[in-house]
C-alpha cells in the first residue's frame, strides 16, 4: 500500500510491524492510527459493521509502552474481528441487526490476542449467521473484492479477508464451519489458516454449527498466521468443545513429504480451465520442492461434503436462530432463511443414520492418511462475480464449497495458500489438509510453498519478506531431549517425536564417555551406556525440543530397558536423552566403533 511521505516505512506483515515497534522505527499508536487512516481512505463501508473509537484504540496502543515488548508476540498489531465473535463493548450482530447484542467481555480468543499485545480495531462484515461462502448475504452491504472488483469477496468471513487483502489490518479473525476461513483467503490472495477443531476456544462465538465451528485466521504470510494461532491455542473451561492442542514448533520443509493428489479425473473445476492449469502448476511446484505425490480416492471426501447441507447438520444452524425465525422471519436474509429453515425437518433417525455414515467415512479418511502426510487440493474450483452469485445464489455458493465442506466433519486442519495470479486477474489458491493436530506440520510445508511462488500478497502488491530463519534454541517452557537411535530423523520411531510437535534443534555428539549397543528389540534400537569419563566413544545424536507437556507424555511412553537420563555433550552441555539399563546388555552387540546408530544401520547392520 502506498505510504504518505510522513508515514514511517515498515512492511505490512505482523512480524515486521512487531519488529518496527520493538526497535522504535514506528510506535504501536502510529500503526493503529495508520489502520484507521487506511480504512477512511479505502472508503468501503461494507467492510466493517462497527469500528472502535479511534482515540480509545490509540490510547490502548500507547499503554503498551508500560509492558515488556519482548514478551508480546503481537505487540501493537491492529486486528479486525468477524462480527460473530464477541468484543467487549462492541455490538455482535452476526450480520443481523435484529439479533444484535453488546457483550460485556471479550471472546476467549480475542482476550488472548489482547494479552499478546494486539489492538482490536473493529468488527467485520459477514454472510449472515456465517451461512455462505460468497460474502453477499448481509444487510450491511457487500464488501468490494480489492483484487478484482467484480468478484465476490468470499464468505462468510468477507470483511475479515478484505481487511487484510486491502492492507487495512495485517491480521484478522474469521470463523470456519464449511470453508469460511479458506474460500475468502483464495479470492483475496491471502493466507487462511483453519486450525484443528477445539484448538482455539469458541467461547464468545455465535454458533453456526456448534460441533464443527472454529475460529480461523487471515494474514499475509503463514508465519504471521502461525504466530496468532500460537497465541490463541489453549484449552478453555468455558468451551466444552475446547481441546488441549498447543501449536507445535514449525520445522524445515520435511524430507520425504507425501502429498495426496486425487486420482485422474476426480477433480471438478466446472469448466474453469485456468483454475485447472493453476492447480496442475501447484502440483509441479510441490514436486520440485521435494514432495512425493501419492494418488488417493477423493470420492469419499465428496460424499462427506454432501452430508453437511444435505444431512442433519443444518439443524445446528436452525437451533441458533429458530426463535428469531418464529418471531421475525423477515429479519433474516431470504437466502439464509431458505437454507436454515430446512434444519427443522430432519428426524432423530435421520441424524443417527448420518452419524453412522460419517463414522464410516472417517475410517476411510484415516486409512487414506496412513499413506499420506497431507492432501493437496484447490481451495475452490473456480471464482464467480457478484452478479453471477446474486443471479444464482445457492448453486454457485455450493460449488465454491466443493473442497471445503468435508473438512470439519472429518476433523481435519487446513491451510489455504495463494498459488497463482491468473491472466484474467483472478487469484487461485490451494489448500493443504491433514488430520487434527498437524497444524504446525501444514504451516511448515505451506510457508515454503508460499515463498516459492514469488507472488505478492493481498491486493496491494505487498512483497513477501524472505522466510524467517526458524529458531534453533529452546523457547520458554521447552525441554531438550537427545535422540540416539530409532527416534533420529528418518528412522522408524521419529514420528513419535514429530507427532508431539518436537522441533529439531541440532546434530551433535556426546562426550567420549559412552558405549553404544545394538539391542534385540522390534523395531531395532540401540542402548547407550555411560562409562568412565574419557574411556568411551563420542556418539552422534540429534537434539530435539519438546514442550514440557509433550516431554512428559514422551518420557512416560519410553519402554524398558531404555529410560531417560542426563547425557553429557562434547561441548560440556547436558541434555536429557536415552540411556540403557546395564542389565539389558547381556549378549548385546557393542557397536560403539561406528560412532552412532545411523552409521551402524547404513554400514554395519549386516
Amino acid at each position: 500500500m502506498p505510504l504518505s511521505p510522513a508515514e514511517p516505512r515498515v512492511t505490512e506483515t505482523v512480524a515486521e510491524i512487531v519488529a518496527g515497534h520493538r526497535d522504535g522505527r514506528i510506535s504501536p499508536a502510529q500503526t493503529v492510527a495508520r489502520s484507521y487512516r487506511r480504512i477512511r481512505d479505502h472508503a468501503d463501508p461494507a467492510v466493517f459493521i462497527s469500528l472502535r473509537d479511534e482515540a480509545d484504540a490509540v490510547a490502548e496502543a500507547k499503554a503498551l509502552s508500560a509492558k515488556d515488548a519482548a514478551h508480546l508476540p503481537l505487540y501493537g498489531v491492529p486486528v479486525a474481528v468477524k462480527d460473530n465473535i464477541d468484543v467487549a463493548g462492541l455490538p455482535t450482530t452476526a450480520g443481523c441487526p435484529a439479533f444484535a447484542y453488546t457483550p460485556s467481555r471479550d471472546a476467549t480468543a480475542v482476550a488472548r490476542l489482547r494479552a499478546a499485545g494486539a489492538i482490536v480495531i473493529g468488527k467485520t462484515n459477514l454472510d449472515q449467521f456465517a451461512t455462505g461462502l460468497v460474502g453477499v448475504r448481509s444487510p450491511y452491504g457487500i464488501p468490494k473484492n480489492p483484487v478484482r472488483a467484480d468478484l465476490v469477496p468470499g464468505g462468510s468471513s468477507s470483511g475479515s479477508a478484505v481487511a487484510v487483502s486491502a492492507g487495512l489490518v495485517p491480521l484478522s479473525l474469521g470463523t470456519d464451519t464449511a470453508g469460511s476461513g479458506r474460500v475468502p483467503a483464495m479470492l483475496n490472495n491471502i493466507v487462511g489458516l483453519k486450525p484443528s477443531l477445539g484448538m482455539i476456544s469458541t467461547s464468545g462465538v455465535v454458533p453456526a454449527c456448534r460441533t464443527l465451528d472454529c475460529i480461523s485466521i487471515f494474514a499475509l504470510t503463514v508465519d504471521d498466521a502461525a504466530t496468532a494461532l500460537g497465541v490463541m491455542a489453549a484449552a478453555d473451561p468455558l468451551d466444552p468443545f475446547s481441546r488441549d492442542r498447543p501449536l507445535a514448533a514449525l520445522t524445515a520443509f520435511p524430507s520425504g513429504l507425501r502429498l495426496g493428489v486425487p486420482h485422474p479425473g476426480q477433480l471438478i473445476f466446472f469448466g474453469d480451465k485456468e483454475a485447472e492449469a493453476a492447480y496442475d502448476d501447484a502440483v509441479v511446484r510441490f514436486s520440485e520442492l521435494g514432495a512425493k505425490l501419492v494418488e488417493f480416492d477423493l470420492e469419499p471426501f465428496y460424499e462427506t461434503a454432501r452430508l453437511l447441507y444435505e444431512g442433519p447438520w443444518v439443524a445446528e444452524r436452525y437451533l441458533v436462530i429458530r426463535d428469531l425465525l418464529a418471531s421475525d422471519p423477515d429479519a433474516i436474509h431470504p437466502v439464509t432463511r431458505e437454507i436454515t429453515i430446512a434444519g427443522a425437518r430432519p428426524s432423530a433417525a435421520d441424524t443417527f443414520a448420518a452419524l453412522y455414515r460419517l463414522q464410516a467415512l472417517r475410517q476411510v479418511a484415516t486409512r487414506t492418511f496412513a499413506e499420506i502426510d497431507a492432501l493437496l487440493l484447490p481451495t475452490a474450483p473456480t471464482a464467480y462475480t457478484t452478479a453471477d452469485v446474486l443471479a444464482d445464489p445457492i448453486l454457485l455458493n455450493s460449488r465454491l464449497g466443493t473442497y471445503t465442506n468435508f473438512v470439519n466433519l472429518l476433523d481435519l486442519c487446513g491451510l489455504a495458500l495463494p498459488a497463482a495470479m491468473r491472466d484474467d486477474g483472478i487469484p487461485f489458491g490451494i489448500t493443504l489438509l491433514a488430520p487434527a493436530g498437524r497444524d504446525a506440520a501444514l504451516a511448515s510445508i505451506g510457508r515454503v510453498f508460499h515463498a516459492d511462488t514469488g507472488l505478492s500478497a493481498g491486493a496491494k502488491g505487498v512483497v513477501l519478506p524472505p522466510l524467517a530463519t526458524l529458531p534453533t534454541t529452546l523457547r520458554d517452557g521447552e525441554i531438550a531431549i537427545a535422540a540416539v537411535g530409532a527416534h533420529l530423523s528418518g528412522m522408524a520411531l521419529n514420528h513419535e517425536l514429530t507427532a508431539l510437535g518436537a522441533r529439531l534443534l541440532e546434530t551433535a555428539t556426546t562426550a567420549p564417555d559412552y558405549k553404544l549397543y545394538a539391542l534385540e528389540t522390534t523395531p531395532p534400537k540401540p542402548g547407550m551406556l555411560r562409562i568412565e569419563p574419557g574411556t568411551g566413544t563420542a556418539i552422534a545424536l540429534e537434539v530435539w525440543a519438546l514442550s514440557a507437556a509433550a516431554f512428559g507424555q514422551f518420557v512416560a511412553a519410553v519402554p524398558p530397558p531404555l529410560s531417560i537420563g542426563t547425557i553429557r555433550l562434547a561441548d560440556g552441555r547436558s541434555v536429557k536423552g536415552f540411556i540403557v539399563e546395564p542389565a539389558a546388555l547381556d549378549g548385546a552387540r557393542d557397536i560403539s566403533s561406528f560412532g552412532g546408530w545411523r552409521a551402524y544401520i547404513t554400514q554395519g547392520a549386516a
